[in-house]
């Protein structure tokens, strides 16, 4: 019988599948630094961002045969040396792409219209400096019209687009790994409702330029994508949102902007040195912060389960042997 390491969690419904299909899945949380003397026994692991599968880990389990990463990218998990040992290493990219792109838009709309600093203090202050708080924070910002760039447009690149287009927001793209891309929007999910739209590929350096707001929808590649001479290709004015990987943007880099006006505000899903990030980022006036929430739905968790089952049926067969 295959046997199933679930270390950071799995939906129910996930579970419930593989269990039919004859596997053993056990949904328990092992601490890094015991893994291994516990992970030699399993098949497979699944794992979302907490759980590290580096080399020296790989090394001591001959008998994995498969890690599942229930979600997006692969940073926390050492990919071409598990390969090269012969171990499927699989994502589930498509299944949390709605969450992550409606959290880019919550952090937008909250940066636009002041919420994140509204919802501080109107608690403390509401009911007696109400008018005061409110000419404090009466100088938001429409989206439609604005002019977004997306860094990296697949599944939540696209999706990001659909919202963008959505709140009548001109999209420019960008992705390397393509030409042109058509965006298929569907019209309130109805049958024979659809639209498609061809969007072309600019260069990265062109969105810079031209943007009001920066979208980072791209896997953490060792080093920033924007870096201080990213910032000082960009308009005045520009907002930031990071629901992608900690460490895709230059943290210091994004401070010193915040500080002489070049970013007007930021969204920061994710952070360099999670869970310590850095207290600037997280206590800055000008910033939008969450915990990593981006894939963090039910809806989302329900589809990452039952994506993985699927991969992992697929992979061994019906039976779990």
């Amino acid at each position: 019988m295959i046997r199933i390491l679930a270390n950071d969690g799995l939906h129910d419904d996930g579970k419930l599948l593989l269990e039919e299909a004859g596997y053993e899945v056990d949904v328990i949380k092992v601490a890094q630094e015991d893994l291994p003397n516990v992970l030699p026994d399993y098949d497979v692991i699944i794992v979302r961002s907490d759980t590290k599968i580096r080399k020296n880990l790989i090394d001591k389990c001959p008998g994995l045969k498969m890690i599942v990463r229930a979600g997006l990218g692969y940073d926390n998990i050492d990919v071409e040396h598990a390969e090269s040992k012969g171990i499927k290493v699989i994502t589930t990219p498509t299944a949390s792409a709605d969450s992550v792109a409606e959290l880019v838009f919550g952090h937008l709309l909250s940066i636009a219209r002041n919420l994140h600093l509204s919802n501080r203090e109107m608690p403390e202050r509401g009911n007696t400096a109400f008018k005061a708080l409110k000419r404090t924070f009466s100088n938001g910002f429409e989206l439609k019209a604005k002019k977004i760039a997306i860094l990296g447009f697949g599944t939540v690149g696209q999706q990001v687009a659909r919202i963008a287009i959505g709140f009548g927001m001109e999209v420019i793209p960008v992705d390397y790994a393509f030409e042109s891309v058509k965006l298929e929007l569907d019209i309130f999910n109805l049958p024979n409702m659809s639209l498609t739209i061809n969007l072309q590929m600019s260069s990265l350096e062109e969105a810079l330029a031209k943007a009001d707001v920066i979208s980072i929808n791209v896997p953490y590649i060792g080093k920033p994508l924007l870096t201080e001479k990213s910032f000082k290709m960009m308009k005045d004015g520009v907002i930031i949102i990071n629901a992608s990987k900690g460490g895709t943007v230059d943290e210091k880099a994004l401070l010193a902007a915040l500080e002489d006006g070049k970013v007007a505000g930021a969204g920061i899903d994710v952070f360099m040195n999670e869970p310590s990030p850095d207290g600037a980022l997280l206590n800055h006036p000008k910033i939008s912060v969450s915990p990593h929430l981006g894939a963090a739905t039910l809806e989302a968790q329900r589809k990452i389960g039952l994506k993985l089952a699927d991969k992992v049926i697929e992979f061994f067969g019906e039976e779990g042997f």
